[in-house]
């Protein structure tokens, strides 16, 4: 075995250019595959979660509440989360998501007060508390909106 021999495995490649409908001697002519009659023999296929005339599943659940479209899913990290940094350290979401404090940012990250802080940190998220900015400076840190 080489890179000269290597092939797809056998039934795994088809022709995309597969003339269907082309009289009984292709192999394929007459219904050209669709069977005898029917709705899926026809042309104009059904719009999606179309059910043959019944009440679709989205027309019978019931409605409840407003769903903001605009609406920004922001992450909140309490202050104590940041005491595994060292000390001068310029925590960014980066740097963050880096140490698995959060996973996914989503629309931004927002510090929260809860909890203490004995490091000196530059914080540089979306968003701050008012506590969450008056512990990271009473340490001699910068909290930094980006």
């Amino acid at each position: 075995m080489d890179l000269s021999n290597l092939r797809p495995a056998d039934g795994a490649k088809q022709n995309d250019n597969f003339r269907r409908g082309r009289g009984h001697g292709s192999g394929n002519g007459k219904t050209a595959g669709k069977g005898h009659k029917g709705q899926k023999a026809r042309s104009g296929a059904t719009r999606p979660g179309f059910e043959g005339g019944q009440m679709p599943l989205y027309r019978r659940i019931p409605k409840r509440g407003f769903t903001n479209r605009n609406t920004k899913t922001i992450v909140g990290i309490n202050v104590s989360a940041l005491e595994v940094f060292d000390n001068d350290t310029v925590v960014s979401v980066e740097t963050l998501v880096d140490k698995k404090i959060i996973k996914n940012p989503r629309d931004g990250v927002k510090i929260l007060g809860d909890g203490e802080l004995t490091k000196k940190l530059t914080v540089q998220v979306n968003a701050f508390s008012k506590s969450a900015v008056e512990k990271i400076e009473a340490v001699g840190g910068k909290a930094e909106v980006i």
